[in-house]
C-alpha cells in the first residue's frame, strides 16, 4: 500500500519541485521594484550567478550601490553600476516602468537616474546568465542593456 501511495505522490512532488525551480526565469515585470535596505532580495539571473539590486557598502552600512554583481562568489564582486550615480541612502527605490525603463528615485520620489533615453515602450526586463540586464519591447527586441553601458569590468560576451 505504501508503494502505491508513493507512486501516486511522486509526480506531484516532481511538479512542485520543477515549478519552484522554474520561477526564476530572469524575467522582471513592469511595476517590479527594489528598495535599498539590508534585507532586500535582489533580482537574480536564472542560474543565480548574478544579482541586480542594491549592494550595501562595507564601510558605511547606511549606503548602497545600485549594481550587478557575482552573487555566488563570497566577495560578491560588482561588475556593473550606473557610472554617474553616487552611493545611495537607505530607502532609495528602483522600479521598472513601461515609459522610462529603470527608474532610480530617492525617498522623496525624485528621480536620480533612469534609462529614459529609450524611445520605445518597455514590456519587460530580462536578467540573463551572462550578467546582462536587458529591457525589451513586446516583440522581444532589446531597447536597452547594461552591456551597452560598461563600467570598469567586462564580462564574457560583452563587447567594448
Amino acid at each position: 500500500m505504501a508503494d502505491y501511495t508513493l507512486l501516486h505522490l511522486f509526480p506531484l512532488i516532481c511538479l512542485l519541485t520543477s515549478s519552484t525551480v522554474a520561477q526564476n526565469n530572469g524575467n522582471i515585470s513592469i511595476g517590479s521594484s527594489l528598495t535599498a535596505t539590508d534585507r532586500t532580495t535582489p533580482w537574480l539571473s536564472p542560474s543565480g550567478d548574478f544579482a541586480f539590486g542594491f549592494q550595501q557598502l562595507q564601510n558605511n552600512k547606511d549606503l548602497f550601490m545600485l549594481s550587478i554583481w557575482f552573487h555566488k562568489l563570497p566577495d560578491q564582486t560588482i561588475v556593473w553600476y550606473p557610472w554617474n550615480v553616487d552611493p545611495l541612502p537607505r530607502g532609495t527605490k528602483l522600479e521598472l516602468t513601461s515609459d522610462r525603463g529603470l527608474v532610480l528615485s530617492n525617498s522623496e520620489n525624485s528621480s536620480i537616474w533612469s534609462t529614459n533615453s529609450i524611445a520605445d515602450e518597455v514590456s519587460y526586463g530580462f536578467f540573463n546568465d551572462t550578467g546582462n540586464f536587458v529591457l525589451a519591447r513586446s516583440d522581444s527586441v532589446n531597447i536597452w542593456q547594461s552591456f551597452d553601458n560598461p563600467t570598469d569590468t567586462l564580462l564574457p560576451t560583452q563587447i567594448m
